[in-house]
This record gives structure tokens, C-alpha cells and sequence, in this order.
């Protein structure tokens, strides 16, 4: 070669000419390519398996990265990376790809540090459409983690690296003793052998935004046994995610599968935050730029919210050791201190009227009915207070027909909620006080007889002696 002359570009297929490395791993190499015959740029992932393969895995792991561009193609969502083209070519494979010119979570995490929850939420959101509508086509992706989840200065979410990923019905892409995907956001039931299903997509995802929000992987650790032997035995502490983030993240670690949170409930958990669409946060592409809180949140709310991630992690922990996250249709806490009852056409509690910081005359309980006649001013003897209020979808939001979440994901945030406010400084004499706890039926979500959604959960305090409360219990802290 002539010192100078430029060196021409491998070529794939005659058509797409390797301009430049954009990374490698242990499944092979990823290109920046021009497709020569229609001029857009791709990029292309070059297949290397490690060596020490047996030679009938080694035919199985290039049939799944094959399955990539076959799978993907039935994929329909504007968070899944797009599969263009699938190329075997002198014995080794090419998957053709969408160019998505975004940098991975995990280098943004490195770079500029946790994100803030709302951008976690909106990441959450997009993310759980790619694995719902994955999942939806019998995909399960296997490698959920934070190098696998591209995120666009604009916040647009791009699920990449189906290369692995397994039709759940195709048996004859299954190995003996082989473990396909990254320690550290590998699910417990994969860990016992079990294959990978749609349940381990959503533990890593969990995984994924701890994080996002905390700045470190929960379970990774110095080796690979201790790393498996952090997600068999331990349960990561939050302490930056919001109230209905942190409860959704530890509903997505609970070892069960069963008992794991599913992707629709996730998904109706993290859409009730706020009454906001999903927030179009972008990333600040440049290093010396903040990460922003992107929701203006009320000082008095904003004071209450930031221990809310402890109380949803422990109410969705404790569940867990009863065998299901929402086993029960009642919530009892020690000493029969706690309820949780449903409210409107169908429910427990058919008409309920009263808003938050209204006081009122009798009980909480089923078959009552607590309507305008039952106010009473807050000054004067009175038998309960409904001392705080959990906003989920209104009918005014982006999702006015959003599907009911369910009796259970609705207690579960609303007592996780409702008992973070009632044992804060915000209320006084907490301790001799019972919760009741009103989410909507299905009915009342929907329409009740006035044709009105009530999609709001109500947080309602009384006497556990069945006295009367003689004033107001709200503490009226400013500090």
C-alpha cells in the first residue's frame, strides 16, 4: 500500500461499508455503517463468541442472534431498536440495526450521576412498553440492564440488544446449564436454573432503575458468586426514589415471580404519579449540565414525599414473605390499626363524598355510607379526618380511558402512602389513631351513577377506641 492512500472499508454483503467502531463486548463488536444502496447510516452488530464455546452452543447462541432480526421485526414500539437486516456471511453473522445516536444509561449514570425520579419514571414508562409489546409477541429479552437502554437527548428510550433474546416457545433454542445475560440484573428463578420468562425481563428492569435513581447497582458485587449470592439474599435500600417509584422498583425485586409485580400493574403504579403524561425529559447532553427536576412539586407535598420510598419498599417487602406482593383484600397492621376498603358502585364502602381536610360523623366501614350529611366541622367532636389524599389518572390527563390498575396495586400504593403521612411529624397523637385507607372500585374508576371517574385514594384517620377526635389531627408544621 502507498504511504497516504486511503484505506477502503470492509464491505458486508456488498452493500454496507464499516466506517467505524462504535463498541465491542462478549457477544462481538458494534459498527457504524452506510448502507451503500439507499445512503442511510446503520449500525451493525458483529457476532464473536468467546472461545471455549462447545460446538452445538456455539450453533445455538448464532441461531438466537439470527432470531434477533426475525423476532424484532414483529416488534412494533417506538422504545425497541429496529432490525433492519440479518447477514451470515463466511461464518460469521451480522445483525443490521437502526442508528440510534445516543449515549447508554450507564455512561450517562458514570458521567453525570443518579437521575432524578422523575426522569427514572419516564424512562420506566418507555421501557415497560418495549417489554410489554416484547413480551406480547412471546420475546422474552433477557438481558435487560443499564448498557442495553440508549437514552436520546430529547429522553427518548431505545431498548437495544435482542441479539440474545429467546422466542418462549421455540425449545429448541434452549441450552443445558447455559446462563444468557449479565449478573448483576439476572433474576433469582434464573439463577435456580429456571428458564428466563417475562418475569425476569421486569426483576431486571427493577434492577435497571435502581440504578437510574440510586447511582449503583444493587446487587453487583466484586465477584460473579457474590453477586449471585446478593440478589438469593438481600433487598437493596432505597433512598432517592419517590414514594410510588421506590415501591415499584421493590415490587420488581421480589424474589417470587408470582408474587413479582407484572408489567401492566408497574406500569398503572408509575402513570398515577402526579396526574402528569410521561415527562418528555431529556438528558443534558453535556457533562457539565445538571440533571433537572422536570416537576414542580408543592414545598409542603415535596417535604412529605421524600421518605414516601421507604414506607411503599417495606409495605411491598412485607407482602412478599405472605406469599403474593398483594395477597390479601385487607390490610391490617398490628393491633387492627390499619384497613384498606374500596369505595363507590360495588365496594365496601358504596357512596363516599368527602375530600382531604374534611372532618365527619361515622364509621369506616363497610356498608357505609359517608357523604356531605356526614361533614362535620374539623373544630368540633367528630368521628374521622381525611387527612391526606393519593392523585392517580383524572379523566382531564393524557389517559382519560387508562385501564383500572386493580383493587390490589391501588391498596398497596394508597396504605403504603397514607401510613407514611399518618407516622409522619405532619400528625399529631399518631399513635392513638387508625387508618382507613378508600381506593375506587372498577366501577367507580370508570363512572359512577353520575357518570364522574373517582380515581382518587383517600387516607382517613379515627380513634382506634372508637372516641371522638375533639380538633383537627394535622400537626401544621411549616419545618
Amino acid at each position: 500500500m502507498l504511504h497516504g492512500q486511503a484505506v477502503e472499508p470492509r464491505v458486508i454483503a456488498g452493500r454496507y461499508a464499516l466506517v467505524a467502531e462504535l463498541g465491542r463486548g462478549g457477544m462481538g463488536i458494534v459498527w457504524r455503517a452506510q448502507d451503500r444502496h439507499i445512503g442511510r447510516f446503520v449500525a451493525i452488530k458483529e457476532l464473536h463468541l468467546p472461545d471455549g464455546i462447545a460446538h452445538e452452543e456455539r450453533r445455538v447462541l448464532e441461531e438466537r442472534a439470527l432470531r434477533e432480526a426475525r423476532t424484532a421485526g414483529k416488534l412494533n414500539d417506538p422504545a425497541v431498536v429496529t432490525v433492519f437486516d440479518a447477514i451470515n456471511e463466511n461464518g460469521t453473522t451480522y445483525i443490521v440495526m437502526e442508528l440510534v445516536e445516543a449515549a447508554t444509561l450507564s455512561t450517562l449514570i458514570s458521567a453525570h450521576g443518579p437521575m432524578s425520579p422523575n426522569q427514572v419514571v419516564s424512562i420506566a414508562l418507555q421501557t415497560l412498553s418495549a417489554l410489554e409489546t416484547a413480551h406480547q409477541a412471546g420475546i422474552v429479552h433477557r438481558d435487560v440492564k443499564p448498557g442495553n437502554l440508549m437514552i436520546r437527548p430529547d429522553g427518548k428510550v431505545k431498548l437495544t440488544d435482542f441479539g440474545i433474546a429467546q422466542a418462549v416457545d421455540d425449545p429448541r433454542l434452549t441450552t443445558s446449564g447455559s446462563l444468557i445475560g449479565s449478573p448483576a440484573y439476572m433474576s433469582p428463578e434464573r439463577i435456580h436454573g429456571h428458564e428466563a420468562g417475562p418475569a425476569s425481563d421486569l426483576w431486571a428492569l427493577g434492577a435497571t432503575l435502581c440504578y437510574a435513581v440510586e447511582g449503583w447497582s444493587p446487587f453487583e458485587r466484586s465477584s460473579t458468586a457474590s453477586t449471585l449470592h446478593a440478589i438469593m439474599s438481600e433487598t437493596p435500600r432505597l433512598t432517592r426514589a419517590t414514594g410510588v417509584l421506590g415501591a415499584v422498583i421493590t415490587g420488581l425485586l421480589i424474589a417470587d415471580p408470582n408474587a413479582r409485580l407484572s408489567g401492566p400493574q408497574a406500569r398503572a403504579m408509575l402513570a398515577s404519579i402526579g396526574n402528569q403524561p410521561t415527562p418528555p425529559t431529556g438528558i443534558p447532553p453535556a457533562q457539565t449540565q445538571q440533571y433537572q427536576q422536570t416537576q414542580a412539586v408543592n414545598p409542603a407535598k415535596k417535604k412529605r414525599n421524600r421518605i414516601l420510598a421507604l414506607v411503599g419498599a417495606v409495605v411491598i417487602a412485607a407482602a412478599a414473605f405472605t406469599g403474593g406482593i398483594y395477597a390479601h383484600s385487607w390490610f391490617t397492621a398490628p393491633g387492627g390499626s390499619s384497613t384498606a376498603l374500596t369505595y363507590g358502585e360495588g365496594g365496601e364502602v358504596p357512596v363516599f363524598g368527602l375530600s382531604e381536610n374534611v372532618c365527619g360523623n361515622g364509621q369506616v366501614a363497610p356498608t357505609k355510607q359517608l357523604d356531605s350529611d356526614s361533614r362535620e366541622e374539623c373544630d368540633k367532636p367528630h368521628d374521622f379526618e381525611v387527612f391526606d389524599v393519593v392523585e392517580t389518572l383524572t379523566v382531564q390527563s393524557n389517559l382519560p380511558d387508562a385501564a383500572y390498575p386493580g383493587v390490589d396495586a391501588l391498596k398497596g400504593v394508597g396504605v403504603a402512602k397514607c401510613e407514611l403521612v399518618l407516622n409522619s411529624a405532619w400528625v399529631k397523637d399518631n399513635q392513638q389513631l387508625k387508618l382507613s385507607t378508600l381506593v375506587p372500585t372498577e366501577t367507580a374508576w370508570k363512572k359512577d351513577k353520575n357518570d364522574n371517574a373517582q380515581r382518587r385514594i383517600y387516607c382517613v384517620a379515627s380513634k382506634k377506641d372508637g372516641s371522638q377526635l375533639d380538633g383537627t389531627i394535622s400537626a401544621k408544621k411549616d419545618n
